[in-house]
């Protein structure tokens, strides 16, 4: 348990900035699974439960202690990686195996790799830099990476990535190596491009299903005339953002979303349900939001009172960041649909379990202060 001087750290505005955004999502949860018509959903009802539930858990990782979780960080991946194998065998779900038990491990494995790339970029910083520490690193993220491209879940395996990446950095790597890894990626776009305008699309069928490869081949080959069934969602999306235009057509009023134009309104495509009923402003307002956790997990970071502490929150502040922008990306077409969910607002009972988690864990780091050197 934190020490009473610890509690008087406890970022109260983080945590309201969190259930505020929340709150909105179980609005527009029940918009998008129109309560106004059948008065009430279990979609609705089920992101409340998980929201309370989820309160329990961020209260958890806040209040025990990170650097014990820290000294069971082996333990932990270990852990993950055996939840994402048996997924892959007593899984269930309509076409993919990624639940079990109604969980979605690879949901958790996000948070588990926070833990356990934090842990052990802080215990070899002194060798960051040695081909040692960068190929096991490297390794132990390719594993669980690997594992959740399976499942199939292409957009968790790049959050995983996305993890690794920002703690590596901020754990001080030489810029030298940043400046290769840009260089493979941008050899690697300009290739995989030039494959995605081919016909047989060679490369990508080695590393991607059908579905997810006409997904990207359709974000570029942009249809908005709806002759294209893999752009259906993206272009519904696009409208119903569009015309939702200043302020919006106001809550239940969406057109789109309340005739069900729009898939997975509730889930991957909710961004859009604000665009329709709040307009440019509610989309605004989301995202100013989203900025302000973020950058309020950024200042946590900067002042962690160790470098332990600091790559854990690096790893959260990553997580949110890509997963913000790469749903917002999706929504108004920017990027290929990959079924990443819009932190704290989309439904979903792993996704806010984890997000809280999170939350929980750069509140415990915050609260935490330096020892003093008059202190044994």
């Amino acid at each position: 348990m934190p020490k009473k001087n610890e509690l008087l750290s406890f970022d109260i505005l983080l945590v309201i900035l969190v259930f505020f955004v929340i709150g909105i999502g179980i609005v527009i949860i029940g918009s998008a699974t129109r309560i106004n018509v059948y008065s009430t959903s279990s979609e609705y009802e089920s992101q409340q439960l998980w929201f309370a539930l989820g309160i329990i858990l961020m209260l958890a990782a806040a209040f025990i202690d990170y650097h014990l979780m820290s000294k069971f960080y082996l333990v932990i991946y270990f852990f993950n990686l055996f939840l994402l194998i048996i997924v892959l065998f007593l899984g269930s779900g309509d076409e993919v195996s990624r639940w079990i038990f109604g969980i979605q491990p690879s949901e958790f494995s996000k948070i588990f790799m926070i833990i356990f790339l934090a842990t052990y970029i802080d215990k070899n910083k002194e060798k960051i830099n040695t081909f040692p520490v960068i190929a096991i690193s490297a390794l132990a993220t390719a594993i669980p990476t690997i594992l959740i491209k399976l499942q199939p879940s292409l957009s968790a395996s790049l959050v995983t990535i996305v993890i690794y990446a920002v703690i590596l950095f901020v754990g001080n790597i030489d810029i030298k190596y940043v400046g290769i890894v840009l260089l493979i990626v941008g050899i690697s776009v300009a290739i995989f491009y030039f494959d995605v305008m081919s016909e047989d699309h060679f490369l990508l069928s080695k590393i991607l299903d059908e579905y997810q490869i006409k997904r990207i081949v359709s974000s570029i080959n942009l249809d908005l005339t709806g002759t294209d069934p893999d752009y259906y969602q993206t272009r519904n999306s696009i409208w119903a953002i569009g015309s939702g235009q200043l302020t919006g057509k106001g809550l239940y009023n969406g057109m789109i979303n309340q005739l069900s134009y729009l898939p997975e309104s509730h889930n991957d495509f909710i961004f859009s349900v604000i665009g329709e009923e709040f307009g440019f402003v509610g989309c605004i307002g989301v995202i100013i939001l989203m900025f302000l956790i973020i950058i309020r997990c950024v200042l946590i970071a900067i002042k962690a009172c160790d470098n332990l502490g600091t790559l854990i929150v690096s790893g959260v502040v990553g997580m949110f960041a890509f997963q913000t922008f790469g749903n917002i990306g999706v929504a108004t077409g920017l990027l290929p649909n990959t079924g990443i969910p819009l932190p704290f607002i989309s439904y979903g009972g792993s996704s806010m379990w984890i997000n809280m988690i999170a939350i929980g864990l750069v509140l415990n780091v915050g609260m935490k202060k330096p020892k003093s050197i008059f202190k044994g």
